[in-house]
């Protein structure tokens, strides 16, 4: 079972990542990023698999700099968990559902 993993703005980063009632797993991504495109299955499993206590999300950087540059985003893909409104945790990198899951374990 996949999800779709939605895309986030500038405009609604604040009400859909910040204000959000779950933890939320950001990945900063671009369409010219191979291993960003390497991610998309991996986030659909995760977030069909942990939907109940993680929400996952993508913003694309070239069309959301406001974001991008207020997080210091640098490296495709960033992987960053907001609680709270708040950033807990950030990774760089593509990396396998299983490590992801277990990177992810002390923020779940």
């Amino acid at each position: 079972m996949t999800a779709e993993v939605p895309e986030v703005t500038d405009e609604d980063f604040g009400a859909e990542v910040l204000g959000a009632d779950l933890p939320v797993l950001v990945e900063f991504t671009a369409d010219w990023c191979p291993p960003c495109r390497q991610m998309a299955p991996v986030l659909r499993a995760l977030a069909a698999e942990e939907g109940e206590r993680l929400r996952v999300v993508q913003l694309n950087v070239d069309r959301n700099p406001e974001t991008t540059n207020h997080y210091k985003v640098l490296s495709m893909p960033t992987f960053m968990v907001f609680r709270g409104g708040e950033p807990v945790k950030a990774m760089v990198g593509a990396r396998p559902k299983r490590r992801l899951l277990e990177e992810l374990s002390d923020v779940l």
